[in-house]
C-alpha cells in the first residue's frame, strides 16, 4: 500500500488568520481546522495578490481537529496547520471522498495533542487500483446532493459550471 505522498502532492496551505480578513457572505471560502461545514468556517473578501487554493483538492487538518479531511469543491483560502492534497493522477470526486474517509480513519493516531504535521505524508492508504468497486456508485448521489446544498447556501459561479 502506498503512502499519501505517493498518490498526492502534500502542501501546506496559505496560513491566513481569519481575524485579519474581512468577512463577506459571497466571498471566498475560508477553510480552517474545524470538523464542521466541510472545514469552511467563514467566507472572506479576496486578498489582493493572493490566489485562492484550487478547487478539487483535499484539505487535511494537521492540528486542531486533527485529520479532518474534506474535498473542496471551490477555490478557498486556508488557515494555520491545514494541508491540501493534490492528486498526482486524475481522480474522480468519489475517489477523493474515499481517500478523505481513509485519512480521517487515521485520526486515532493523533490523540493527546499530537499533530499530523510531520507524519501526514507517510500515512499508508489504499492504492488507487485497490479501491473498492462500490466507491463510484456509492458517492454519485451524495456528491450531487452536496453540490446542490452548497449552491443553495452560498451560490458560486465555480459550482454552477460543473
Amino acid at each position: 500500500m502506498p503512502k499519501v505522498s505517493e498518490l498526492f502532492e502534500v502542501r501546506y496551505g496559505v496560513n491566513l488568520e481569519l481575524n485579519a480578513l474581512k468577512l463577506s457572505p459571497d466571498g471566498v471560502a475560508f477553510v480552517s481546522r474545524t470538523a464542521r461545514n466541510n472545514g469552511v468556517s467563514a467566507r472572506v473578501e479576496a486578498v489582493p495578490g493572493l490566489a485562492p487554493l484550487p478547487a478539487g483538492t483535499i484539505t487535511v487538518a494537521g492540528g486542531g481537529s486533527v485529520m479532518e479531511s474534506f474535498l473542496q469543491c471551490e477555490p478557498y483560502y486556508s488557515g494555520r496547520d491545514l494541508y491540501y492534497l493534490t492528486p498526482k493522477v486524475p481522480m474522480t470526486d468519489a475517489q477523493k471522498l474515499f481517500y478523505c474517509a481513509c485519512l480521517r480513519a487515521n485520526r486515532y493516531r493523533y490523540s493527546y495533542g499530537r499533530q499530523a504535521n510531520r507524519t501526514l505524508k507517510d500515512i499508508v492508504i489504499p492504492a488507487l487500483a485497490d479501491m473498492p468497486e462500490w466507491v463510484e456508485e456509492s458517492f454519485k448521489k451524495p456528491i450531487v446532493e452536496m453540490r446542490a446544498v452548497l449552491e443553495r447556501l452560498a451560490p458560486s459561479p465555480v459550482l454552477a459550471k460543473k
